[in-house]
């Protein structure tokens, strides 16, 4: 096998590994957010201060470095590296993610079920 060809072969064992189980990994696509307003997702990242941790593009400031920039964050299959990606399973990330992940650095938001799904629908639309 050439070095090429190796190469290939060697990228698309990453790329399939990566993906997980998500068959629609690297579509760009919008999740519907039942209840959920992108609009009001947006103002509510930037009053609560979401950028102060997190990079986010679309939101003025946020270019925080503690936790993961939240570029492309409709293409990931996990959120936190522990639950799969889901509208609900965000939503419950956004609110209360020790419950999720005893030792996270992330707080508790305090935001209402409206105010974090209009965060995760703002969120989906980052592809």
């Amino acid at each position: 096998m050439t070095g090429r060809m190796l190469a290939v072969v060697a990228l698309g064992v990453t790329t399939v590994a990566c993906r997980g189980n998500n068959p629609e990994y690297g579509k760009a696509y919008v999740t519907p957010v039942a209840g959920g307003d992108a609009s009001r997702g947006e103002a509510v990242i930037a009053r609560a201060g979401c950028g102060s941790c997190h990079t986010i593009p679309g939101i003025s400031g946020a270019d925080g470095l503690v936790g993961p920039p939240l570029y492309w964050f409709s293409r990931r299959t996990y959120i936190a590296g522990e639950l799969p990606n889901t509208p609900e399973n965000l939503v419950r990330w956004v609110q209360w993610p020790t419950a999720v992940e005893p030792t996270t650095a992330m707080p508790a938001s305090g935001l209402s079920d409206q105010q974090a799904r209009d965060v995760a629908a703002y969120l989906y639309t980052l592809r």
